[in-house]
């Protein structure tokens, strides 16, 4: 057995905060210890409560006097798209058409998809992040290189290989009948080996014809615990074509409903214009709305409403997420950097302590995997990141006059970025000293 006691200063989330000041929201150790045994958190609390307990020859890291969260979750993102990251368009149809397509159908050949898994990984630790959720091409060799590098790595990663059937370059058109053999190989091959999830996914309701929506509904009745991942109302030019392509469906929601596609594991990235019947719908399945908001400004797709949809009669369930590469950053600390500017052109205030939340917690919640991830709690996986919140020049000097735990957390969120991450830990080794 290992055993590793790392001391600093401790932050964890044990709900949504409702205010700034809701300290009843978090748990905050000044000198803090996680004792760490075979990749899980054995104990957590004081560091003179949980030296005491551990066995006197215990290794001992010391982090102080730098902040220890549990590991950055990304709940949307694309593993193909590394190289598109910081391609000019003028809106996300053209986008996809003129870069993102070309680029994954790159992604039949293994090689290339094994390179770039490689630089995705790194990238992710690099960033402070230790669960990610993917969409992988159209190809298997997409998804067995991306679930390959995670079970190399240790880290707890769900992906999917991508189902399109329709409205892409031919060389990223599977049928209906191979896009369900392959996920469905996908799952017997991957899902549950080391720590992987895969999840079905329909890429969005554009690229999939009704024959392989019924094929995506068919394995979401065959898997109910598999997460469901695809795209929602990111565009109006989007929602237009989905409702030609759909005549039948009352919204663009509704075509997810029709199929058995919307429910609790449902991942919806992005939502950003959803009508009151659509965001009642998500809210009464119990739905994941993810917020991209790089990838939203970027785009010129819109403003989402993360504190609307949040305290309706009806809340939507949220999530937060990179999307690269139509986002422009791989850093969690960056997205919500600008989820907060998003908020603030909406009227709203998004504070720091629920900025961390959601990068945390409350990912972890969205994803039905609190139980594993997302806190600091003994029993769940030691995944965890240390920050330094004077890790540059700019950062130093405003650190001098910070003088609470809330300026601390918005200066990391709003200066922080991969240099501010001095460690990531993966099932108690830390992954990024060996970049």
């Amino acid at each position: 057995m290992t055993r590793t006691l790392i001391r600093g200063r401790l932050l964890s989330f044990l709900r949504r905060p409702e205010t700034i000041d809701d300290a009843a929201s978090y748990r905050y150790e000044e000198d803090g210890g996680l004792l760490v045994e075979d990749g899980r958190i054995a104990a957590v609390g004081a560091y003179a409560t949980v030296r005491a307990e551990a066995p006197e020859d215990v290794e001992e890291i010391d982090h102080r006097p730098h902040l220890i969260l549990p590991g950055l979750i990304d709940t949307h993102l694309h593993f193909p798209q590394m190289q598109v990251i910081g391609s000019y368009a003028a809106n996300l149809l053209e986008w996809l058409n003129t870069y993102t397509f070309p680029e994954e159908c790159r992604f039949v050949e293994s090689e290339h998809a094994a390179r770039i898994a490689r630089h995705f990984y790194d990238e992710m630790i690099r960033q402070g992040t230790t669960t990610a959720v993917a969409y992988c091409s159209v190809h298997k060799t997409s998804a067995d290189a991306y679930f390959a590098e995670a079970l190399k790595r240790g880290m707890r990663m769900i992906g999917g290989k991508v189902m399109m059937d329709r409205n892409a370059p031919q060389g990223l058109l599977d049928t209906p009948d191979m896009g369900y053999d392959e996920t469905r190989a996908v799952i017997a091959q991957w899902h549950g080996k080391g720590r992987n999830h895969v999840a079905i996914t329909p890429r969005f309701a554009i690229t999939s014809t009704p024959a392989q929506m019924e094929m995506a509904a068919a394995l979401a009745r065959e898997f109910p615990d598999l997460l469901i991942q695809t795209h929602l109302s990111e565009n109006h030019d989007e929602i237009r074509f989905t409702s030609e392509l759909y005549p039948d469906a009352i919204d663009y929601t509704d075509v997810y409903a029709k199929y058995g596609l919307l429910g609790r594991k449902s991942l919806f990235g992005h939502c950003i214009h959803l009508s009151e019947r659509e965001a009642d719908a998500m809210s009464e399945a119990g739905a994941v709305a993810v917020h991209c908001p790089t990838s939203n400004l970027f785009l010129g797709s819109g403003l989402f409403p993360l504190k609307a949809l949040s305290r309706r009669e009806k809340p939507v369930r949220i999530g937060v997420a990179t999307d690269i590469g139509g986002g422009t950053s791989y850093s969690m600390l960056k997205t919500m950097d600008e989820a907060y500017k998003i908020q603030q052109l909406l009227g709203e205030r998004l504070n720091p302590f629920e900025s961390f939340y959601h990068m945390t917690l409350g990912n972890a919640e969205a994803l039905s995997l609190a139980d594993h991830i997302g806190t600091l709690e003994a029993g769940t996986d030691a995944d965890f990141v240390v920050l330094d919140a004077a890790a540059t020049p700019a950062m130093a000097l405003k650190m001098e006059v910070v003088r609470s735990l809330t300026e601390e957390l918005f200066l990391l969120q709003t200066l922080g970025d991969d240099r501010a991450v001095r460690e990531t830990y993966v099932a108690g080794k830390p992954m990024k000293a060996t970049l």
